[in-house]
């Protein structure tokens, strides 16, 4: 078989229809690649704004990240600096609560796919071979990225010997998890000003 180049691969990402009979909304896969990409966060999956905006964290949650990383949105959505790949290519749906005074509300959004992570990401992350940084975001990219089944605060006080790894794992970013960040505040002080270096200089060296 030949080999298969960097624009076969985006085409064919781009064009999945694999989960469409199981998805809220026509696949619309939502993640940001190039060959030359030196920064990779490992998400979940795009949530409702960003499946409708077309572009990953343009939303709340990606204010948040761009601040924990130190970067504009100039940097953060150019492909050839940072790459985005989420577990799940599309929005998986919303989560609602069961019983009690809230249910039938939203509670979340779904897990991420399954299908996305066997069918494409070990082919892409063949292409993406300039990483020197991965960002891991919440327990299911730490799953797969890590090889990590315990909580997502044990990964996150880890940071040091991930960091040897050339990968750090963070909580989500998403508003819901305000209540961490409060119960953490190591994660703020101690963790924050390392990941803004490592990306500074990460990315510094990207084009030298």
């Amino acid at each position: 078989m030949a080999e298969e180049s960097f624009a076969q691969l985006q085409s064919a990402i781009l064009n999945c229809q694999q989960c469409a009979a199981a998805l809220p909304l026509p696949p619309k896969p939502i993640l940001q690649i190039h060959p030359e990409a030196r920064l990779l966060i490992a998400g979940q999956a795009p949530g409702r704004k960003a499946h409708h905006a077309g572009r990953p964290f343009d939303d709340p949650s990606g204010d948040r990240l761009r601040q924990w990383l130190g970067l504009g949105k100039s940097d953060f959505y150019d492909a050839s600096k940072v790459a985005i790949v989420p577990m799940g290519f599309c929005f998986p749906g919303n989560s609602f609560f069961k019983s009690g005074a809230k249910a039938g509300q939203i509670s979340g959004d779904l897990a991420p796919r399954p299908e996305c992570a066997a069918t494409w990401h070990e082919r892409l992350l063949n292409q993406l071979n300039q990483i020197e940084l991965t960002i891991v975001l919440g327990s299911h990219a730490q799953a797969y990225y890590m090889n990590h089944s315990g909580t997502v605060t044990e990964q996150v006080k880890r940071w040091a010997y991930w960091l040897e790894q050339g990968k750090i794992a963070l909580p989500h970013p998403s508003p819901r998890n305000n209540r961490w960040l409060t119960q953490n505040p190591w994660f703020e002080s101690e963790v924050l000003p390392i990941l803004k270096d490592k990306v500074s200089r990460t990315l510094h060296f990207a084009h030298q």
